[in-house]
């Protein structure tokens, strides 16, 4: 079998199309986003063009083939991921709770569990949205701790036919749903007594049980809904536990693999665009001098070095988030370092590319600062690296028999 880094007719197609939908439907929707003040208000902006996504396919795009989607495979989810990032993070996260949330019902789910859980993410219409209800005010980087430490407080008690849940939940994105009265379908992390486990909540179960405590004013990717809630009462059918008690913390960290696959995606499209940015200012500004500023090695130098990192987590990020899609054994390490490198490199090589412009970068109506503030959530956000990330990856490293070649494919 060949192995080719080209994009085959079908994959130029298909970055064509969402580099098209990213120019004509979200160039200006992040200018409106940023001038917005109200955090729900600007939020709400994203709607009537989630709309349009939908009614283009693009949602179905993130749910697997053999599961009714059109996801072939991950460098497909990743060119497509790529453009819209390179215009509106936030706009791709709000889209893409399916990406997270569903992953659970994809690997344990019943049948009629994935009939019923994937259904409104296969629509034409609308704008379906979906959580992942994990993160907690108080912290979630030792959500699996027992006694003396408290772990998952989120906690689901039966009462005849149906779990009782209540707690509280923070950052992730469309927690409230539109209107406050939930997403399409939330997969909850909680404790039920046979320890931690995933129930999924339907909108009809979710409806007069959130209140929303706290809507966060955020620096970068101002778009994303975001905000801390507080789940009461929520009666959810006994049928909906995803699996058997005791078995989410396996799922939960499954779940969030093609989250930190993509991390590195998002990494890439900031990266490209302060590149962009910053290279163009140097071919043409000469600041007082006799030529523009390229022609100085030390600009140019740091063009080159930000140009190689920002290839490198490309090529990683689409391996992770191929093999994490596909199901293979090397995706759980590879969708790690995709995270971790990915949004570590995408930090350093915007603040340099910053660097280059100089003091003007300072003003914000120039462009590249927001770069810089979308790409400073990535090591943070889904997993923190410090509490989360690499400390998965310590673990991978002391699991018996591990192979330092085997995520290369050169074991």
């Amino acid at each position: 079998m060949t192995v080719s880094f080209l994009l085959s007719p079908e994959q130029e197609q298909l970055k064509a199309a969402a580099r098209g939908f990213a120019r004509d439907q979200l160039r200006d929707l992040a200018a409106a986003t940023r001038a917005e003040p109200d955090p729900l208000t600007r939020a709400l902006l994203l709607r009537p063009v989630i709309e349009k996504a939908v009614a283009a396919g693009f949602l179905k795009g993130l749910i697997p083939v053999p599961f009714g989607g059109t996801a072939a495979n991950g460098v497909d989810a990743a060119i497509f991921l790529e453009e819209w990032a390179a215009e509106l993070p936030d706009f791709v996260i709000s889209m893409g709770g399916p990406l997270i949330a569903l992953a659970p019902v994809y690997q344990v789910g019943t049948p009629d569990q994935v009939e019923r859980f994937v259904r409104p993410f296969l629509a034409d219409t609308g704008a379906p949205l979906a959580a992942m209800a994990f993160s907690e005010p108080e912290g979630s980087a030792n959500f699996d701790a027992e006694g003396p430490g408290e772990g998952i407080r989120t906690t689901a008690v039966l009462d005849g036919d149906s779990w009782v849940i209540n707690g509280r939940k923070a950052w992730a994105s469309h927690l409230p749903g539109w209107d406050g009265n939930g997403p399409d379908l939330m997969t909850i992390v909680c404790r039920t007594p046979g320890g931690i486990s995933l129930i999924v909540a339907e909108r009809e179960h979710l409806a007069g049980h959130i209140e929303v405590e706290q809507y966060y004013d955020l620096p970068g990717l101002k778009g994303c809904l975001t905000t801390r809630i507080r789940l009461t009462d929520v009666r959810v059918p006994r049928g909906n536990l995803l699996g058997a008690e005791g078995q989410g913390v396996a799922l939960t960290r499954n779940a969030f693999l093609p989250s930190g696959a993509s991390i590195g995606i998002f990494a890439t499209a900031a990266m490209r665009q302060a590149f962009d940015i910053a290279y163009r200012f140097a071919l043409s500004e000469k600041r007082g001098g006799p030529v523009p500023i390229i022609a100085h090695q030390a600009v140019s130098d740091t063009l080159a070095d930000a140009k190689g990192k920002i290839e490198a987590v490309r090529l990683l990020a689409w391996r992770a988030l191929d093999a994490v899609l596909a199901g293979h054994p090397s995706g759980p390490e590879l969708a790690l370092h995709s995270k971790v490198f990915g949004s570590e490199t995408g930090v350093e090589v915007i603040n340099n590319l910053i660097t280059i412009v100089g003091v003007t970068a300072y003003d914000q109506k120039f462009p590249i600062t927001r770069f810089l503030l979308d790409a400073l959530s990535y090591p943070i956000i889904e997993g923190s690296n410090v509490g989360v990330r690499r400390r998965q990856l310590q673990a991978l490293f002391r699991t018996p028999g591990y192979d330092p070649l085997f995520a290369s494919g050169m074991a």
